[in-house]
């Protein structure tokens, strides 16, 4: 099972963002990224043998700057980072594939505090262990 810390300490590595965030983002500290699960889905189930894998629908929350260009920006090189992984181990679990479901990150407008923030929305497939 890969869970939202293991998805949060693996962006990381990417070294974009001061701030990282699984579930409420503290204070709404600028140059955040939150990782929120993006919704249930219905268990994969393969007929006529066990699954192989597992898929996490995953949200990130690009949570910036008052700047609506760097924040933009952020946005962008984050998806571009995320759309060029290929198959790797996270956390001692076999990442497949990324499917990034919109074909850019969405622009969601500012926080209460005129932040900009945007979203990126992935599903992330994974080896089954059970």
């Amino acid at each position: 099972m890969l869970y939202l810390s293991n998805i949060r300490d693996w962006l990381k590595t990417f070294g974009m963002a001061e701030n990282y965030y699984i579930g409420k983002l503290d204070n709404k500290k600028d140059k955040s990224i939150g990782v929120y699960q993006l919704g249930a889905r219905p268990p994969t189930i393969a007929i006529g043998k066990l699954s192989s894998y597992e898929v996490r629908k995953i949200s990130l929350l690009v949570h910036w700057n008052k700047n609506q260009d760097q924040t933009e920006k952020a946005a962008y090189e984050l998806y571009k980072k995320l759309r060029a992984v290929s198959s790797f181990t996270l956390d001692g679990t076999q990442v497949q594939f990324i499917n990034l479901i919109h074909a850019e990150p969405i622009n969601i407008g500012t926080d209460d505090n005129g932040v900009y923030e945007w979203v990126i929305e992935f599903d992330i497939y994974y080896e089954r262990k059970d």
